[in-house]
């Protein structure tokens, strides 16, 4: 099992534990938008890290982001699976094309 993937199940274990005993369920008792609120913090704290930390901060920051973006998904009952298919359904389309099929109307 992979790193994502063992995240991911130890998320969903912590969910439903004492807020007291696991951050994950202290987080998800105070809803939605505190986990949103923090993913942005952590995706602030590593573009500021890119922009002016070195390799190591970036490192700490990104898991941070990872970590956090895991504990949305799990509260808004996404599987990562169903992100890394849509990255699959992606891969071999430029970015540029990517983009402007979202933006047709």
């Amino acid at each position: 099992m992979d790193t994502l993937a063992r995240l991911e199940t130890t998320i969903a274990r912590r969910r439903s534990a004492s807020p007291d005993s696991s951050y994950v369920a202290k987080l998800n008792a105070r809803g939605l938008p505190k986990i949103c609120e923090k993913v942005g913090e952590e995706a602030t704290e590593t573009v500021i890290a890119a922009l002016t930390g070195g390799d190591t901060e970036l490192i700490g920051e990104a898991a941070d982001l990872l970590f956090h973006l895991m504990v949305l998904l799990s509260a808004k009952g996404i599987p990562l699976s169903d992100v890394l298919a849509e990255l699959d359904r992606r891969e071999g389309t430029s970015g540029l094309d990517e983009k402007a099929a979202r933006n047709t109307d």
